[in-house]
């Protein structure tokens, strides 16, 4: 009987220590950095339009931009072939990968 009353005292020393960790943690706000107006420069500005926007906003719009103009490599699909508009974006480079195109992009926001 000694050996199960020290696990209910482990036990609840547990749950204590969880419900405290719980009630410190503090609400984030939503959407931070990702929502920030970011000045676009006029290179990107003549695929996803005018204006400061956020980067989410920048991204959605440079994908519609890909879908609309059939960009997406046929095999490999995480390319994106560029026309000529892209090809100024992605510094001269015929072909970038997702994860290639959003460093590249990055470079034309302030």
């Amino acid at each position: 009987m000694a050996k199960a009353k020290k696990k209910t005292v482990k036990k609840s020393a547990k749950k204590s220590v969880r419900k405290s960790a719980k009630k410190s943690s503090g609400k984030r706000k939503a959407g931070g950095a990702f929502m920030k107006p970011m000045k676009i420069d006029l290179v990107l500005g003549a695929v996803v339009g005018k204006g400061p926007m956020p980067r989410t906003e920048v991204t959605k719009k440079l994908w519609g931009y890909i879908r609309k103009h059939g960009l997406q490599d046929k095999k490999n699909r995480r390319n994106i072939n560029s026309d000529e508009k892209l090809k100024a974006v992605f510094r001269g480079k015929r072909q970038v990968s997702m994860f290639e195109m959003t460093k590249l992009v990055s470079k034309h926001l302030s």
